[in-house]
This record gives structure tokens, C-alpha cells and sequence, in this order.
């Protein structure tokens, strides 16, 4: 399989949106999730994070080209070579996880963005660096919003983490292998 971190592989059934001015180009491989719900959710993401973090909401224009949502082995991606950002289908639409969550999520990417845009591809050496990065703007959305006690939460115990554990090399074949596993789990597969 080819690394998923080179981008959207475009061969199942794809919708073109616009969500908040906002292109987002989703795939749902899955008939229980309803696609509305999934756009929904992402626009009241994005909503929070216009209202609570406005200047990083107009830095999203500058950063991702369009929004991905779809299948994959992680809450959030972002690609480089395209400037897409990834947002996971069923952490998408999942009401476990809150909408602060989710726009946390998008920030976290939006720093990678950035950080891309400003600096190119980094060395793995500085991943750990770039991670904590991301993290802390996690943290600082989180304490702005209303209901971030969760991101609060986690980018706190990931900046706590020593550096192979906040930035750690991820198998991106398995991670899909697992996500296939699920999927055939829940009779999708």
C-alpha cells in the first residue's frame, strides 16, 4: 500500500462540498454515516473555531488549499503536496467527540500547514519539536472554548510525553490494516 500521508487516493466515490467558504472533497465508504451529518459537524467546527480563535480561522485560508474527510488510520492529516487537510470520517460524525475535538484537530493540522508553508519538509529530529508545536496550539484552542476541557486534557498529556512518544514513527500499512479490520467488523468490509 501506498503511504497514506501522500495524499487522498481518490478511487472511492467522492462528493465535492463547499463548507464555510471552504472546499472539502469527501469520501464515505460508509452507508451507516450520513453525509450531511458528517458536513454539519465540520461546519460547527469551523464555526468555533471562527469565534474563538479568529485570527487562526482567517490563517486557514493561507494554510489548506481544501478539507479531506474520509477513512483513515488517524483523527487528522495534513498533506503537504496537495495542502489538503484530513479530517477522519467516523471521528467526524462520532458524537462522542465533541466539536471542540474536531476544530481542535483542524488547528493542530493548520499548524502543520504552516509550519510546512513557512519552513518545507523538516528532519525527523525536529518532528518531536513540530509535534509539541501543534500540541500547544491544540491547548491554547482548548482553553478558549467553552467546552475544551477534553483538548485541554489531551494536548496537556501529549506535551508531557517524552519526544518518541509525542512524535512517534507510525506504520501507516498497519494503521490501514486496522482501519479495513474495523470496517469489516461492523459488516463494511
Amino acid at each position: 500500500m501506498e503511504n497514506p500521508m501522500d495524499g487522498p487516493d481518490g478511487e472511492e466515490p467522492t462528493q465535492e462540498y463547499e463548507v464555510r467558504g471552504f472546499g472539502v472533497r469527501l469520501t464515505n465508504t460508509r452507508p451507516d454515516i450520513d453525509s450531511r451529518d458528517v458536513l454539519h459537524r465540520l461546519a460547527g467546527a469551523l464555526d468555533l473555531i471562527a469565534r474563538h480563535a479568529p485570527r487562526r480561522f482567517g490563517r486557514l485560508r493561507h494554510d489548506i488549499q481544501r478539507f479531506v474527510v474520509r477513512r483513515f488510520p488517524c483523527r487528522g492529516a495534513f498533506f503537504p503536496q496537495t495542502g489538503e487537510c484530513l479530517v477522519e470520517l467516523t471521528f467526524t460524525v462520532n458524537p462522542r467527540h465533541t466539536l471542540a475535538e474536531i476544530a481542535a484537530s483542524i488547528v493542530h493540522e493548520a499548524t502543520h500547514a504552516r509550519i510546512a508553508a513557512r519552513f518545507g519538509p523538516l528532519p525527523r529530529s525536529c518532528r518531536a519539536r513540530e509535534e509539541r508545536l501543534c500540541r500547544q496550539a491544540e491547548l491554547e484552542f482548548g482553553l478558549a472554548v467553552p467546552e475544551g476541557a477534553t483538548v485541554v486534557a489531551r494536548a496537556r498529556q501529549a506535551l508531557a510525553m517524552a519526544d518518541r512518544d509525542v512524535a512517534p514513527t507510525v506504520d501507516w500499512t498497519e494503521g490501514a490494516r486496522r482501519v479495513a479490520e474495523v470496517d469489516a467488523e461492523d459488516g463494511l468490509g
